[in-house]
């Protein structure tokens, strides 16, 4: 119990100092001189394109800036919905060559038609006020790219235990001040929702084709960066942008099917992080329910760094009180996904991830 004790208060003591120190995006007016493109990949979006495109183009701040949207062979209505929208310019894309997942190869082609200083990827899913671009931007100061993790919204049971656990397990784990002052690549944190980068950092490492086949391409387009000696990196940003991820539990579970294998590493890696999880996540409240002191203690602290965890990225705390639940939740996922990996039946997209 002592261990788990002591894994709990670190988490803990983890989640409060990455709150204190995390760079904060605030939706307040800010006036960018730097020239920006925005970039936005979308694959039957149709249900997301209007909102998407309306929130991007309510930008303010911005001086000289682009929309690029391209259209990833979508069945739907997505160009429709696009072409309402006089300012942004629609790109037809083409199917990925051999090794290209699908969207890193839209990031590509995007990225060569763009023309500004400042890549601002965004996702359909996410929906931003109107100072988000340029805020992030003031925000960046000595830094070559920032992610700006958006509030998840959720919707349903299982969304609603589960996706604070996104923020919560960086914030409980990497000490995000240390990383980003010494730029340790290893403890890089990034989020393609919604990433900006500068153009000639953005070229010098090669681009998303040096990260082409990765399922996780923001964490390693930002490791890529960290190498190459730029500097960035995850910013608290709920105050301008959002993103709902997933329709349905459904959707949740093939969302993070397709990633979750390799999000440790390595097959070890995974049976580490599991091991962690169940000392952290669920042996605290089965020793409290037994009568231990420690495992009440503990899991008070881990209830405690998750309430912590939800203010600072402006989700509801009201479900921290069932992060063993959510804990359960992941070791599935992550089984799942490596299940789907060893079978080579991963997709996404209608696109095979393999």
């Amino acid at each position: 119990m002592e261990i788990t004790l002591l894994l709990s208060s670190l988490a803990l003591f983890m989640v409060v100092l990455n709150s204190l120190t995390i760079r904060v995006i605030k939706d307040v007016p800010v006036q960018i001189s730097h020239s920006v493109s925005v970039l936005i990949p979308m694959r039957n979006e149709e249900e997301n394109a209007r909102d998407c495109l309306a929130s991007v183009a309510n930008q303010q701040g911005l001086g000289n800036y682009e929309i690029l949207v391209l259209d990833d062979n979508s069945v739907d209505k997505t160009a429709d919905e696009v072409r309402e929208f006089s300012q942004v310019r629609l790109i037809s894309g083409s199917n990925p060559p051999e090794k290209w997942l699908g969207k890193l190869w839209a990031c590509q082609q995007l990225f060569e038609e763009s023309r500004h200083d400042y890549l601002v990827f965004l996702d359909a899913d996410v929906r931003l006020n109107k100072n988000a671009i340029a805020s992030s931007i003031s925000k960046m100061q000595d830094w070559d790219f920032i992610s700006p993790y958006p509030r998840q919204l959720t919707v349903g049971f299982i969304q609603k235990i589960f996706q604070p656990l996104l923020q919560w397990s960086w914030l409980a784990s990497v000490p995000l001040f240390i990383a980003q002052r010494f730029s340790i690549k290893s403890m890089a944190v990034a989020n393609g929702q919604f990433l900006i980068v500068k153009r000639d950092a953005y070229l010098k490492v090669g681009g998303h084709a040096s990260v082409k086949t990765e399922v996780l391409d923001d964490l390693m387009l930002a490791r890529q960066l960290l190498d190459k000696g730029f500097k960035g990196g995850v910013a608290e940003a709920s105050q301008v942008a959002n993103c709902h991820m997933y329709k349905g539990a459904k959707d949740l579970f093939k969302g993070y099917q397709k990633s979750l294998w390799k999000a440790f590493g390595s097959f070890l890696g995974s049976i580490i992080a599991i091991f962690l999880l169940v000392v952290t996540g669920l042996i605290p409240l089965a020793t409290a329910v037994a009568g231990s002191n420690l495992g009440l203690l503990a899991f008070l602290f881990i209830f405690l760094s998750r309430v912590i965890s939800s203010l600072r990225t402006g989700s509801l705390p009201n479900t921290a009180i069932l992060h063993p639940v959510s804990i359960v939740v992941l070791i599935g996922l992550m089984l799942y996904s490596w299940f789907g990996r060893m079978t080579q039946t991963l997709t996404w997209r209608d696109r095979s991830l393999i």
